[in-house]
């Protein structure tokens, strides 16, 4: 059994705290970090990491404990959205693990997690059995400065621990969810009010793309903004779409793509995709791809 997972931490700047959140994980028997990256305007890092039920539990949990013990959300600036040290975590089915297998991974990590740190810690997505709790982005409304008030109100009390934040580690998401495509769009210009119209125009909850979760952000250090998307199921709103609308609302407003990227890991498939549609390759097919074909030879 192959289990993924994703954990968002709140520090991007300070580089050798991220390097021991990567060693504490790579000291994990049995896990492997597939790749972590850090964003100093958003000030986070993205960790992905694989394993079997087991070993990423542990390595959650030593992730857990460096984070905690270096990350104070009171002095803590970024241009992301975020209300926990450990932001979020989703725990994604690979091989041989199914979504039930990781809403109980999801449920004894929460359990742990609110006991050990005495931290609070909302289920989402797959592992919330409350419809108003399974986006992320509902959970996480009001972020770290307004979440006291916020958890006084009955209907968020958290599914573990205790009903006030932590007071420098605030609270953990922690989850089960299908694989999405962290994916950002840069744009040319200064003008944030440009970001947000878009992302407003291609998000679901604005009446966009039914899988794209949108929104728009300054990078200061480079003096330009972004469109920064989630997108959850690549096959029915694959990339080259959302680029190519995010393309089109940029030029109403005489503003030009200045390059995308992707964050963590993305399934190849998303990228035959997006080559298929640019090269306009006729009947392209995924073992057309030399390591592709060479993985199926090796698998027989």
């Amino acid at each position: 059994m192959l289990i993924e997972c994703i954990p968002n931490v709140s520090e991007g700047r300070r580089s050798e705290i991220v390097t021991a959140m990567a060693d504490a994980i790579r000291a994990v028997p049995g896990v492997h970090l597939l790749d972590f990256s850090s964003d100093p305007s958003h000030n986070r890092s993205v960790f992905t990491l694989v394993g079997d039920a087991a070993g990423v539990e542990a390595a959650v949990l030593a992730l857990f404990d460096r984070a905690i013990a270096a990350i104070d959300l009171r002095t803590h600036k970024g241009e992301h959205p975020r209300l926990g040290a450990v932001d979020v975590v989703p725990f994604v089915p690979i091989d041989a693990a199914t979504m039930a297998d990781c809403v109980a991974l999801a449920k004894r990590v929460a359990a742990t997690v609110a006991d050990r740190w005495h931290l609070p810690v909302f289920l989402y997505e797959e592992a919330s059995t409350n419809p108003a709790r399974k986006n992320l982005e509902d959970i996480r409304r009001g972020e770290f400065e307004g979440l006291a008030v916020k958890m006084q109100a009955p209907e968020w009390a958290p599914d573990f621990g205790p009903a006030t934040p932590h007071p420098s580690a605030g609270a953990a998401v922690i989850g089960a969810r299908m694989p999405l495509i962290a994916y950002n769009i840069n744009l040319a210009t200064n003008r944030l009010d440009v970001a947000k119209k878009i992302a407003a125009a291609i998000r679901h909850s604005s009446g966009g793309f039914r899988f794209v979760k949108a929104a728009g952000f300054m990078l200061d250090d480079r003096g330009i903004v972004q469109v920064s998307m989630n997108l959850t199921n690549h096959e029915k709103t694959p990339i080259f779409r959302v680029f190519e609308v995010v393309k089109r609302e940029a030029a109403r407003y005489g503003v030009q793509v200045l390059e995308s990227e992707i964050v963590g890991l993305v399934p190849a498939a998303a990228l035959h995709a997006a080559a298929e549609y640019y090269l306009q390759i006729e009947g392209f097919k995924p073992d057309q791809v030399l390591e592709n074909r060479l993985k199926m030879r090796s698998e027989k």
